[in-house]
């Protein structure tokens, strides 16, 4: 109650409208990875107004500032690749890789190297109920190529479901 004798409202903690998945419209899009490019530049410019600060004062601390947000500000230049392949293409080239019909998928961007090149990782599993098959295949998210792939039986146990004695057996 509050001091005028009326209730008040309670407080409750909700979700930002981005994240509830009650309004969801359409496919999820993952962002570029270009996007790197805007906190470089804003390392860039405070990098230059240290610079400049440094000129005025002869700062040796606004100096090092300077230095270390110009490295910081060419590394987000650097790593900022373009994602050529969206997950959609990435499922789709991991499909035709592994050579059987896909059911269930998993997508996952990594990164790899200095650079933070990106890189698709695809979980796959075959159509059939329960699925016989599993594969992995890792796709270079900004040239599409594959740099590695691995499929094998389905070794999980489905009998627990009902749906066969193991992945292998009907």
């Amino acid at each position: 109650m509050a001091d005028d004798g009326t209730e008040k409202p309670e407080h409750r903690d909700e979700l930002p409208e981005d994240l509830d998945v009650t309004a969801y419209v359409g496919p999820y899009v993952f962002p570029n990875i270009t996007r790197r490019r805007i906190p470089g530049v804003m390392y860039a410019v405070l990098a230059v107004a240290c610079l400049a600060g440094w000129v005025a004062s002869r700062n040796g601390g606004l100096l090092a500032a300077a230095l270390i947000l110009g490295l910081v500000a060419a590394y987000h230049f650097a790593a900022a690749w373009n994602l050529e392949i969206d997950q959609t293409e990435a499922l789709a080239v991991a499909s035709r890789t592994v050579g059987f019909a896909v059911g269930h998928a998993s997508a996952q961007l990594a990164w790899r190297g200095l650079r933070s090149r990106p890189v698709w990782r695809i979980l796959l599993y075959s159509a059939d109920e329960p699925p016989t098959m599993r594969g992995l295949v890792e796709l270079d998210a900004v040239d599409g190529t594959v740099m590695g792939e691995y499929t094998e039986p389905n070794p999980e146990d489905w009998s627990a479901f009902g749906l066969g004695e193991s992945a292998g057996q009907s």
